[in-house]
């Protein structure tokens, strides 16, 4: 605890004095004629005590503002304002709208981004998050009614021109992300593709576009593994690493929790699919979810960021 200063220990007083005449005032202490009641005077030796005589102040308990890092959630002064304080990275992070079974919400991947990409935003210190783009490659289904997508040429198309859009606004680096793995290939793959492309472009004015592929592909073997070492049955899409992640984050209404207990789909082999087998449901489950589990939702949303922010900082040495 802090020492009080003069002035605080004046206002402290004031307060105090303030708030017992406005209580008698109101009926909620008896008044008495040239004395102060039992019920003020309690009252007022805790509040000199605390203030005066100790002359310790209780730390101030009022919300701090968070640090602004989501692009969408800022003003344009704001914006300007990070830029010029050296947040000029710009950070895209890819969703995607698909089935996930019948247990999980077909908005996963962008109920989880924003939530991902702005702690990846907070832990770089230089950069901001932008707007989750919600649809990525993927084909829908009248089977499996949930999944709404684009093709590689839309995506690329659209990669390209935010990413120019955010130079534009004045970020020196772009960085493309993504949480679905249609085009995440990092040798020919859609993000690659238009980052190569665009630093090509921008390069020489010093500016640069990178994709960081290590949040979805090495993350997704990083955590592969740790469920096979820890017991884990194989498990793919919608399956044990997507129910967990999202139970650790929701709401309450993301997950289903009356059917994870049934949550059982498409058998797996060696970490592979083997569809149309006799006993293959096709309800768009990849492996066993039943033991989906908070604790284990957490490890794998911390790998995503964790591999995020180590490539990046290696793509875009932080300033020392």
């Amino acid at each position: 605890m802090r020492s009080c200063t003069v002035s605080e220990k004046t206002a402290a007083f004031i307060k105090l004095t303030r708030g017992v005449l406005i209580a008698k005032a109101r009926g909620f202490v008896q008044s008495v004629p040239n004395a102060i009641t039992p019920n003020s005077r309690t009252l007022a030796a805790a509040g000199v005590a605390l203030s005066l005589t100790f002359g310790v102040c209780a730390p101030s308990y009022a919300a701090q503002p968070a640090e602004l890092v989501e692009f969408d959630k800022m003003t344009w002064p704001e914006v300007k304002a990070a830029l010029a304080a050296g947040k000029t990275t710009a950070l895209f992070y890819t969703g995607g709208t698909e089935q996930r079974g019948p247990h999980v919400v077909n908005g996963g991947h962008n109920l989880l981004g924003p939530m991902i990409v702005k702690e990846i935003a907070l832990k770089l210190g230089n950069a901001i998050a932008m707007p989750v783009l919600p649809f990525t490659p993927n084909e829908a289904t009248a089977e499996l009614p949930g999944t709404i997508g684009l093709t590689n040429d839309i995506l690329f198309a659209v990669l390209e021109r935010v990413s120019e859009q955010a130079i534009t606004t004045g970020f020196k680096n772009v960085v493309l992300m993504a949480d679905h793995g249609g085009g995440t290939n990092p040798n020919g793959g859609v993000y690659a593709a238009v980052a190569k492309k665009l630093d090509a472009k921008y390069a020489a004015q010093g500016v640069h576009v990178y994709y960081a592929d290590h949040p979805y592909t090495a993350a997704r073997v990083a955590f592969t593994k740790y469920l096979k070492d820890n017991g884990y049955p194989d498990s793919g899409h919608a399956g044990l690493p997507d129910t967990s992640e999202l139970m650790a984050k929701e709401d309450g209404t993301w997950v289903r929790k009356n059917l994870v207990t049934t949550a059982v789909g498409t058998p797996m082999v060696d970490g592979k699919a083997v569809p149309n087998s006799p006993n293959d449901p096709k309800n768009g489950i990849m492996g066993d979810a039943r033991r989906s589990n908070v604790e284990i939702g957490n490890i794998r949303f911390n790998m995503k960021i964790d591999y995020a922010v180590k490539q990046i900082n290696s793509l875009i040495p932080p300033k020392k």
